[in-house]
C-alpha cells in the first residue's frame, strides 16, 4: 500500500518538514553529480554500525545525523519523502517546529542504535531517512489513530485508491517491518548481506512512541486536541 494523502488539517505551516525534504532532495542531487566518488562519500557520511562499537569518535557520531540525508536511489528518496510529507506535518504541528526537529533527529539516531544491536559487526554504511520517519509514523499512530489516510492498493493487477484509518495502515506497516526484519536477520545469520536496515525501521518506530511520551511530559504543548 502506498499512502497518497491524509485528512488531518494542521494549524501551522510545516517549515521543518518542508526544510528536511528540501535538504534531502538537494543532497540527492549532489549524489548524482559525484559519479565515481559517490561510494567514497557514502562511506564518509553513512553510518557504519561496526564503527560505533570498535572505533567510536566524533566522525562516527557525526554520521548518525549525516546518514539521514543520503539515499541509495531515486525511489528510496521519493518513498521516504512521501511518508514524511504526509505524516510529518501533523507531528510538527503537535510538537512545535524546533521540538519536531529534535524529535526527528533523535528518532533517527535511536533507529541506528537498533540496527547496531541487530548487526554490530556490519561494515556496510547505513543511509536514508527511514529510521527517523518511522518515529514520525509511530507518533502519528499514537496521536491520530482515527485520521483517514488515502492509499493506493494493488488488487489483482488493478490499482485502486481506498480510505483507511491511520491505525490500520500504520499497524500493517510495522507488521511488515517485523516480517521482513526477521527474514533479514536469518539471512545475516546465514552469511548473506541484506540491503535494507529493517531493524532501524523497527527501532525508529518504537523510539517515536517513547520520545513522544518524553516530549509530552517535559514540553507540554498549549494546543488542545
Amino acid at each position: 500500500m502506498i499512502p497518497l494523502k491524509d485528512e488531518n488539517p494542521t494549524r501551522s505551516f510545516p517549515f521543518i518538514t518542508l526544510t528536511i525534504i528540501l535538504i534531502n532532495i538537494s543532497v540527492f542531487i549532489y549524489e548524482l553529480k559525484l559519479g565515481s566518488m559517490l561510494e567514497n562519500k557514502i562511506y564518509q557520511f553513512g553510518f557504519i554500525p561496526y564503527n560505533l562499537i570498535h572505533s567510536l569518535g566524533l566522525e562516527t557520531l557525526f554520521t548518525l545525523v549525516t546518514s539521514l540525508f543520503f539515499h541509495a536511489s531515486f525511489f528510496h528518496l521519493i518513498g521516504n519523502m512521501l511518508y514524511l510529507w504526509i505524516f510529518g506535518d501533523n507531528i510538527e504541528d503537535r510538537l512545535g517546529h524546533l521540538r519536531f526537529l529534535f524529535f526527528y533527529l533523535l528518532c533517527g539516531t535511536l533507529a541506528s542504535f537498533a540496527q547496531v544491536i541487530a548487526n554490530p559487526f556490519s561494515r556496510i554504511p547505513m543511509i536514508g531517512a527511514s529510521g527517523a520517519i518511522s518515529g514520525v509514523l509511530s507518533a502519528y499512530l499514537v496521536l491520530y489513530p482515527k485520521a483517514d489516510v488515502f492509499v493506493l492498493v494493488p488488487l489483482f493487477y488493478i490499482w485502486r485508491i481506498i480510505r483507511v484509518k491511520a491505525f490500520w495502515f500504520l499497524i500493517f506497516w510495522i507488521i511488515l517491518q517485523f516480517f521482513y526484519g526477521t527474514g533479514s536477520y536469518l539471512l545475516m545469520e546465514a552469511g548473506e548481506k541484506g540491503g535494507v536496515a529493517w531493524f532501524a525501521h523497527i527501532g525508529g518506530f518504537f523510539s517515536g512512541i517513547l520520545l513522544l511520551g518524553v516530549f509530552d511530559a517535559f514540553f507540554r504543548s498549549k494546543r488542545v486536541y
